[in-house]
Parts: C-alpha cells; sequence; structure tokens
C-alpha cells in the first residue's frame, strides 16, 4: 500500500514538473508529456483502488 501510494506520488510530481518545464520553456512537448504521465497514472491509481476495493467487498459478503 505504501509503495503504490508513493508511486503514484512520484508520477504526480513527475507530471507538475512536466507542466512547469512546458510553462518556463514554451515547448508544447512537454505539456503533451504532463499529460501522458498524469492519464496513465490516474489509471493505474483507480485500477489499484478498484482492486481494494473489491477485496474488501468480497470480505463483507
Amino acid at each position: 500500500m505504501l509503495i503504490a501510494r508513493l508511486v503514484v506520488g512520484l508520477l504526480l510530481l513527475a507530471s507538475i514538473l512536466c507542466f512547469a518545464m512546458a510553462i518556463g520553456t514554451g515547448q508544447a512537448v512537454w505539456r503533451r508529456r504532463g499529460l501522458v504521465i498524469l492519464k496513465w497514472t490516474l489509471l493505474a491509481g483507480l485500477g489499484f483502488f478498484g482492486v481494494l476495493f473489491l477485496e474488501r467487498l468480497v470480505v463483507m459478503l
């Protein structure tokens, strides 16, 4: 659990840094990279927490 949170946090930080680079340099490539990292981070996080939710649901039943 701690490792998953750490990975998601670091990926969100990487996305923020890419957006900061996009603002600083004005290059669109950094914005695209930030969006790709953000999209996959959110999908992976939702999948991970979905599995945790299903595990708890099975225990309740």
